[in-house]
């Protein structure tokens, strides 16, 4: 893999790692650090498509098919892993549990973008923010992220998270505020003060995270 992969990247807050419709040789993977997927409407306005982990794969798509679809901006310092895509067949025919990986993370990817559709379309405003905060808390939780508290890293804006969520900002903060009793936002950190209440109001269950495999 230190053969395979080409450098790595450091993208400070509000750095753009490639813009949307851009020409990509290279995908990366996540090691530190959050972002963002933003689409660009025809009005000008930006749409998150989705969060970006540590973990995550971001680019591969756009590396194959020519373009990006989506701009990838840091929401706090980030470090990225860069791969070229031309390097590609070389790592299913040599890496093959990398190949696994790489297959996995992908189709974990378009699972969970499948699960942020069925949010939007059938989940109330506040079912929808009990979801989505469960289940980011779970998934940077279970990356080790968390403090002594059990506050794992938040660096978004409420913007984002209602931009995200298809809410308006005045939305987004008073449904908020009728959570603030399961869960924490402020100072960057994000706190679930308890997962089964948050899991019920988000019509889930609070199931353990699934160990994903990292490339």
């Amino acid at each position: 893999m230190m053969d395979f992969r080409d450098g790595e990247v450091d993208l400070a807050r509000g750095d753009v790692l490639f813009e949307e419709g851009a020409s990509l040789s290279h995908f990366y993977t996540v090691l530190s650090g959050q972002g963002g997927r933003y689409k660009t409407l025809e009005n000008g306005e930006r749409q998150m498509v989705n969060f970006v982990f540590p973990g995550d794969v971001t680019g591969l798509s756009g590396s194959l098919t020519g373009e990006a679809a989506a701009t990838v901006q840091a929401a706090s310092p980030m470090r990225l892993c860069r791969f070229r895509k031309n390097r590609l067949p070389e790592l299913f025919r040599d890496q093959s549990e990398r190949a696994y990986a790489l297959t996995y993370i992908a189709a974990t990817e378009e699972h969970f973008l499948g699960e942020i559709i069925a949010t939007l379309g059938r989940r109330t405003a506040l079912q929808r923010t009990a979801w989505a905060l469960l289940r980011i808390h779970t998934r940077l939780a279970a990356l080790g992220l968390h403090d002594a508290d059990g506050a794992v890293p938040f660096p978004y804006r409420q913007a984002d998270l209602a931009d995200a969520l298809g809410l308006s900002v005045v939305h987004t903060n008073k449904t908020l505020a009728r959570l603030r009793d399961l869960v924490e936002i402020g100072s960057g950190r994000l706190k679930v003060n308890d997962h089964a209440a948050l899991a019920e109001q988000a019509l889930t269950e609070p199931e353990p995270p699934r160990v994903r495999p990292l490339l």
